[in-house]
């Protein structure tokens, strides 16, 4: 497991990763102030990261064409796909809790609330293994963690501030 999530860590598709996880907080977010039923939580998650994934995958596909003037061949279009599919991964993530919720296994606005802790804590690893991982020392990888972690946590603020 170690070397599947250093190997990961390693990856282009981190920063997809992380982009879609802030997408899909910020869309849980949002839902929680008036939640639909479960079921609509999750296809609005799903929709969410079928929407931004094919966003991501035609600008990718025109930015290409229009800098390098030419189509894009099919060995050039798999890393734009494996780009994709980790956004759409980081955004619908959140649906496990939700199908949880969905099972009865947990409550609705418990789902809401691990799914928003969970993208936080996932932020907050993700700055922390790539500071880690940049040569820095433990402290300033914690610093960074936490700066990570604030962004997620600017989202539920906000939407508190707002509420």
């Amino acid at each position: 497991m170690l070397r599947v999530i250093v190997a990961h860590l390693g990856s282009h598709q981190v920063s997809r990763v992380v982009y879609g996880s802030i997408v899909g907080l910020a869309v849980v977010v949002a839902l929680e102030e008036h939640p639909p039923s479960t079921g609509s939580v999750i296809g609005l998650l799903l929709g969410t990261a079928v929407a931004v994934g094919l966003a991501e995958l035609f600008s990718d596909v025109v930015g290409f064409e229009a800098r390098m003037r030419r189509h894009v061949r099919a060995a050039e279009l798999r890393p734009m796909l494996d780009d994709v599919a980790a956004v759409m991964f980081g955004i619908a993530f959140p649906d496990v809790f939700f199908l949880l919720a969905a099972a009865h296994a947990i409550d609705q606005s418990d789902a809401f609330t691990i799914a928003e802790w969970t993208g936080v804590g996932l932020l907050a690893f993700y700055g922390f293994a790539a500071a880690r991982l940049a040569g820095d020392d433990l402290p300033a990888s914690a610093l960074r963690s936490l700066f990570a972690a604030l962004v997620g946590t600017a989202l539920i603020a906000f939407k508190a501030l707002f509420h």
